[in-house]
């Protein structure tokens, strides 16, 4: 633990460590109301590597006690906001979206990285309007992977409800399944897409780092428990600027940061990750549209039954990330 520590903040001293661990604003803010913070632990996916690499740069803003959670089997970050086992934590929109729409008491607050999931195929299939009877596979009804794929088919005229054979695999990852042949497609999130690539496996027919409308919104985002961020502003607006620093890392940094933390073995994937996956766009994009139009697109399946307006109105908070686009200026 002490070599990864050393580690990391070696990283950051390539990176310039003074300006990722110290910003004129802490002071005039005022200490945190609270030093504790509960994050997710590892999950499947690396994408959400800033999440993963936030540890010193939360010490730096105060935090002394930094708990780690476990992600039980088929539940998210929303899940655990709502059982109240959960601070913060980086979901995909779509999961988000969902969980405000459930009434889960959450704040979205920031975008965190641009597309990482790519929709992977047999060689039978030329793209997405062939999925239609096709079997597609998804860990779980209602997760991530679900709620994407449901959008994606229903772009080009699918009924995700009636023209899709949604094969479940928990605990199995669909990655399995798409490489054993029993299904015909499936939403690969890093490393996966790096490691069938590698192994020449399937092809992609989506790309949402590069392939529109999905490159055009945030792919995953921060979203806060509505208690933690009423009552610990100051708090959460530290929270929100570690992980905000923790995107701008250089992709080599962190990939190595990944590693040393255990949250994945490979090291050349986690680096091709970083290097394809959007981490600069935080600044630029709009963290609000991306909730709208995931909303619109939802609704217009009938996954969710909340408009729009209600979602923003409900379940974001844009005034930290407003304070820090300010703050930290590329």
């Amino acid at each position: 633990m002490l070599q990864s520590r050393r580690r990391f903040l070696t990283g950051l001293s390539g990176f310039g460590a003074a300006a990722v661990l110290r910003t004129p604003a802490v002071a005039a803010e005022g200490p945190p109301e609270t030093t504790s913070v509960r994050l997710p632990a590892a999950a499947p996916g690396i994408c959400i590597a800033p999440e993963y690499v936030v540890g010193e740069l939360l010490r730096a803003e105060g935090f002394t006690k930094i708990e780690r959670v476990p992600l039980p089997q088929n539940l998210n970050v929303a899940d655990l906001i709502a059982h109240g086992m959960l601070d913060f934590g980086l979901n995909f929109a779509s999961t988000q979206v969902a969980g405000i729409d459930r009434s889960i008491a959450m704040k979205v607050l920031a975008g965190a990285h641009v597309g990482c999931f790519e929709l992977f195929v047999h060689e039978s299939i030329r793209g997405i309007a062939d999925l239609a009877g096709k079997k597609v596979g998804i860990q779980a009804v209602g997760s991530p992977e679900h709620l994407f794929l449901s959008v994606i088919v229903a772009s080009v005229g699918i009924d995700p409800k009636s023209e899709i054979d949604w094969v479940t695999s928990d605990p199995v990852r669909p990655k399995q399944l798409f490489i054993d042949g029993k299904i015909d497609a499936f939403l690969g999130f890093p490393p996966e897409p790096q490691e069938l690539r590698a192994r020449g496996i399937g092809r992609v027919v989506v790309n949402s780092s590069i392939d529109r409308p999905w490159s055009q919104y945030f792919c995953c985002m921060l979203a806060g428990s509505t208690d933690y961020v009423e009552n610990y502003p100051v708090a959460t607006k530290r929270v929100v600027r570690a992980i905000l620093k923790a995107a701008d890392l250089r992709a080599a940094r962190a990939a190595r940061m990944l590693v040393d933390g255990g949250f994945t073995p490979r090291y050349d994937y986690a680096l091709q990750t970083l290097q394809e996956v959007p981490y600069d766009k935080w600044r630029e994009y709009d963290a609000e549209d991306t909730m709208r139009f995931y909303a619109l697109r939802l609704r217009e399946v009938g996954m969710v039954k909340s408009s729009p307006q209600k979602i923003i109105a409900d379940g974001t908070d844009w005034r930290f990330l407003n304070e820090l686009k300010r703050e930290l200026k590329a």
